[in-house]
């Protein structure tokens, strides 16, 4: 049984380390302040690289994505040994896809030239607003005079580029949001993604949220939201390939393509995730989240792995719904039999039609509709019963 579709192949770098810490943010991102030896940091980078190959040998490499924390801090020359360290254990693909997210600050951007010369060939820069207002809510070190300037540098001095907005923000009306879309739109070239604001736990949004101190908007509002961004992007031909993400054709994001559609990636670095085929079984994996203490543990024994769990048909099966029902382009009910061992109902999936949820395409893909995107998770659930 093959759980990997076309080779599919990437690995995510995670980098932990920030500026500052967002109030909306629940990633593993820290604040390190004093001194860094960042050469030895990367070596266990390095290491731990070397490791993931000896797991999973002779793979070829579509995409490799920073991630973060705050990629964009690390030098050029990091991020290099990094590229250079995956090429030497793995093969990677002539063309392939390498991202690296970045904040627009006038401290990262003057480091773009060298990330494109030391291998990073698409950015995505983390924006987030248009207004100077929602900027200082949401933490944000920049203005927005730079971040219409980093957008354009990068646009310049990378063959493809990217940047998040945030929306549904505490008192941001639909005609807030249709202008600063607008604007957004008409600077975008490629891919654009647009999340709403969530609530996360463990975030300082989450504490002032409980104490009545930030209101969210209701359901109705927040779809409301959803449903006009739908219908900008689509207008201005960036149209929705995922929830959030909406790009020109041809212009999707391979990295996050190779995740909704299920394929292999290694982890790597603090906190980081992968799901790798060993032995026939597909591995979830996580690493220690602490960024020295991974180092530690690394230096320690090649590897900063603290959860390698062999995933059952069942949980292949669920995932494989989860991740494949955000993409326009649905899933293939056959693989997923061939991953869970079952079938989908063909009662939900007609009950779920009858709501006007799901629809199945040409190719016999099922997929969720505009109408039933909104509630994703119920529908993941029904079809997963």
């Amino acid at each position: 049984m093959k759980n990997n579709p076309n080779d599919l192949f990437g690995v995510y770098v995670h980098w932990p380390f920030c500026a500052s810490k967002c109030p909306y943010c629940d990633f593993n991102s820290h604040v390190h302040r004093g001194p860094f030896d960042e050469d030895g940091y990367v070596a266990a980078y390095e290491r731990e690289i070397a490791t993931a190959a000896a797991l999973v040998p002779g793979r070829v490499v579509q995409s490799i994505f920073f991630g973060g924390g705050t990629p964009s801090l690390m030098s050029p020359s990091a991020t290099g040994r990094i590229i250079d360290a995956i090429a030497k254990h793995w093969t990677v693909e002539p063309g392939a896809e390498i991202t690296l997210e970045a904040n627009p600050t006038s401290v990262e951007v003057d480091r773009f030239r060298g990330f494109r010369t030391a291998g990073v060939n698409r950015v995505s820069l983390g924006v987030q607003s248009l207004r100077e207002g929602p900027l200082a809510e949401l933490g944000r070190r920049h203005t927005v005079d730079e971040a219409i300037a980093a957008v354009r540098i990068a646009q310049s001095v990378f063959e493809r580029s990217s940047f998040d907005l945030i929306y549904a923000r505490p008192r941001q009306t639909l005609e807030d949001w249709e202008d600063e879309l607008k604007e957004a739109l008409w600077m975008a070239r490629g891919h654009i993604s647009l999340y709403q604001l969530t609530i996360e736990q463990g975030t300082r949004y989450f504490d002032l949220h409980r104490a009545g101190k930030l209101i969210m908007p209701d359901e109705d509002l927040a779809a409301d939201f959803y449903e006009l961004t739908q219908e900008l992007t689509a207008a201005a031909g960036l149209p929705a390939y995922e929830i959030s993400n909406h790009a020109r054709p041809g212009q999707e994001s391979t990295h996050n393509m190779l995740y909704w559609r299920y394929g292999e990636y290694a982890g790597i670095g603090p906190g980081a995730h992968g799901r790798l085929m060993i032995n026939n079984q597909r591995h979830a994996t996580a690493a220690e989240k602490l960024p020295f203490e991974w180092q530690k543990q690394v230096l320690a024994k090649g590897h900063g792995m603290v959860v390698d769990d062999v995933l059952t048909w069942e949980e292949q099966g669920d995932e494989f719904l989860v991740m494949g029902l955000r993409l326009k382009e649905g899933i293939s009910p056959a693989r997923f039999s061939a991953l869970s061992g079952r079938q989908i109902s063909p009662r939900q999936i007609d009950a779920l039609k009858g709501y006007g949820f799901v629809e199945t395409l040409p190719n016999g893909n099922i997929r969720v509709t505009d109408r039933g995107w909104p509630v994703l998770d119920a529908v993941v659930a029904d079809l997963a019963a």
